[in-house]
């Protein structure tokens, strides 16, 4: 009876740890609606990304565009350029830097950590998309 119930722990730990492992790799919920898409960035066109602090928006993905930000050498996030506050197309952050404000209820969002709201009436963080390298000049945006 006992090994049965040693078992059962290490199932139960087994089973603890990879939902704890798989909920680590999402990005967060958003009233923003999802819409698929996937597009590549050529970084020596978008050469601006390359030096950290700088943001660029691609109107070719996402519900209201993405804002693409470079945060460090190789370290780059996307969001949605759709606010958080004002869920519509024509409710768009307006990216200078590593700040973006929406052009309709000014609220401010910082694109380092999660472009969480720094001021305004918005307090959900834009939501945020899957990037990564495919080689030294590409990055690859998704959901």
């Amino acid at each position: 009876m006992q090994e049965v119930f040693k078992k059962g722990k290490f199932l139960f730990l087994l089973l603890v740890v990879f939902l704890v492992s798989n909920s680590c790799n999402k990005i967060q919920d958003s009233q923003v609606p999802d819409i698929p898409f996937s597009f590549t960035i050529n970084l020596t066109i978008a050469n601006d990304l390359t030096i950290p602090g700088n943001s660029m928006y691609f109107p070719a993905g996402g519900f209201g565009g993405v804002i693409v930000y470079c945060e460090m050498p190789d370290v780059y996030y996307a969001y949605d350029a759709t606010c958080t506050y004002e869920i519509n197309q024509s409710c768009k952050i307006q990216n200078t830097g590593v700040v973006g404000e929406c052009s309709c209820c000014e609220s401010k969002f910082l694109f380092t950590g999660g472009a969480f709201p720094a001021k305004g009436p918005a307090a959900a963080p834009l939501r945020q998309y899957n990037i990564s390298r495919m080689n030294s000049f590409t990055l690859r945006v998704y959901n």
